[in-house]
């Protein structure tokens, strides 16, 4: 689960308060609900940077498909909806050039709301 970073409001907060000596840091932490590591991060990052702005998200994964390739697969899956996500999957690397797992295949077919449905002659 993603967390979202602590308000520059809040960041403030506690530095004024630390500042002018409200109480310790973990007084501080009780005080504002946050943890003792949080202030600690905090008054280190505002002493050696001089600021207190959250630090940029640090990336992650890029993604499988640009929105281009995106809208192909959605293509895809409207022209052969009774295909399972393995034979997807395979029509994905065949048109678009991305080798894509089955497992993949099915979060991007979530992901852009699409239904299919396995054809139950197959077995």
């Amino acid at each position: 689960m993603l967390m979202k970073a602590y308000s520059v409001d809040l960041r403030q907060k506690v530095i004024d308060a630390y500042n002018q000596q409200e109480g310790s840091q973990r007084q501080l932490a009780k005080r504002f609900r946050v943890s003792l590591s949080f202030i600690q991060d905090l008054l280190k990052r505002y002493r050696s940077d001089g600021t207190i702005e959250p630090r940029a998200h640090g990336g992650g994964r890029s993604a499988t498909f640009n929105p281009e390739q995106r809208a192909r697969v959605a293509q895809l899956v409207a022209a052969t909806n009774d295909a399972t996500l393995e034979e997807l999957s395979v029509q994905v690397e065949q048109h678009i050039g991305v080798q894509v797992s089955r497992a993949t295949m099915g979060r991007v077919v979530q992901q852009l709301n699409l239904t299919w449905k396995k054809n139950s002659t197959r077995n």
